[in-house]
């Protein structure tokens, strides 16, 4: 086996943080799906707006559109959704095959409505409904104002990739919302009491609704390398000892009696995925943050680069629950160094909001441009 066929055995799964229209045109997706490299795709604003902005793939489609004297957002939701729609139906075999375990496609909200909870559940209803494929994932940002709408968006019967986590006090309300969200699905009416146990498949069950929780990763290090010695050994160590607690917190929530009611309504796993995998630091290991954290009922989600730099010398070996001790300690040495963790990791959320939105703004002005 090559190393992300290891990986799928170890119970992680490789999704590509990377969609353009050439890719899924040209059959290149179609094929990387079937040599086993991906199991799913991500995108954001910043992936888009480097997708329309630096090539020409979309500017037969964006002639007529602009002719027709649309406004810049109006084009990008429609180039957005077309894009989403084909790869969702590129994934729809292995979306299937996996019985609804992978074989997904994320899609963003606009992410000016970070702070903006009714805005949010507006728009993911709406998206969910114009793309209308069910291996779609509707990304909404872990912010103070997104947890009520992961919750609404859950209760729904959207699936949600919750994006921009941070810190394990915020993961854990993200589990909540996750957990809430069935339990409204549940006590809406639509489908039996968990206590009750009856309708545990098909029509009356929580099947259907997955998520993923996206908890970022390199960018946690390059804020905290920052404040430490150039000789600190805790220099690299931070965003993989969070990850492992985060997977601990996850283990725990997941195994608890609330989330075992639950699941006698066929209710699905909130697998975390590791995102910001790619290494910021060239003194790194390319592969660091997939060699790391590799554990069962996992997502990681890989650019091109890294996803390359895996296939060609990374190593498969469960190592999440590896050395949680150490993960432990390496935390608490942090505050002995008088660093915040808490503050950092509010600061890696505002920054990463605004990066969002300020590349929504470079997308929109992108495609004024071409006028």
């Amino acid at each position: 086996m090559n190393p992300i066929q290891e990986l799928t055995a170890l119970g992680q799964s490789i999704w590509y943080d990377n969609i353009q229209r050439e890719l899924l045109e040209n059959g290149e997706l179609a094929a990387m799906i079937e040599r086993g490299d991906i199991r799913g795709v991500t995108s954001n604003p910043s992936i888009f707006q480097n997708a329309i902005a630096n090539s020409n793939d979309y500017d037969e489609a964006l002639k007529p559109l602009l002719a027709d004297g649309w406004d810049a957002e109006k084009i990008f939701w429609e180039l957005a959704v077309k894009d989403i729609q084909d790869a969702c139906d590129i994934f729809t075999p292995l979306y299937k095959e996996s019985e609804g375990s992978d074989g997904y496609v994320s899609l963003e909200v606009n992410p000016y409505l970070a702070n903006d909870s009714e805005g949010t559940v507006k728009q993911a209803k709406e998206l969910w409904a114009r793309v209308n494929k069910p291996n779609l994932m509707i990304k909404i940002p872990a912010t103070k104002a997104g947890l009520p709408a992961i919750r609404q968006a859950i209760a729904a019967g959207i699936n949600v990739n919750v994006t921009l986590i941070f810190s394990i006090a915020r993961y854990r309300e993200v589990m909540d919302a996750y957990l809430s969200g069935l339990e409204d699905r549940v006590l809406a009416g639509s489908l039996p009491s968990p206590v009750s146990g009856r309708g545990a498949g098909g029509e009356g069950s929580l099947g259907h609704v997955h998520s993923v929780a996206s908890f970022f990763i390199s960018r946690l290090d390059s804020i905290i390398d920052g404040q430490l010695p150039e000789n600190s050994p805790l220099r690299g160590k931070i965003a993989i000892a969070n990850a492992k607690l985060a997977y601990e917190a996850f283990q725990q929530v997941f195994s608890d009696v609330r989330f075992g009611k639950l699941q006698l309504v066929q209710a699905n796993y909130q697998r975390p995925l590791w995102a910001s995998t790619s290494t910021k630091n060239p003194d790194y290991p390319d592969t660091l943050y997939i060699d790391e954290l590799i554990g069962a009922a996992t997502v990681n989600t890989v650019p091109p680069k890294t996803l390359d730099a895996f296939k060609d010398h990374g190593t498969a070996a469960a190592t999440l629950k590896a050395d949680l001790d150490l993960a432990h300690q390496a935390i608490f040495n942090l505050a002995l160094e008088g660093i915040s963790l808490d503050d950092a990791t509010q600061k890696l959320e505002d920054a990463g909001v605004k990066s969002f939105a300020d590349a929504f703004t470079g997308l929109l002005e992108t495609i004024k441009g071409r006028k």
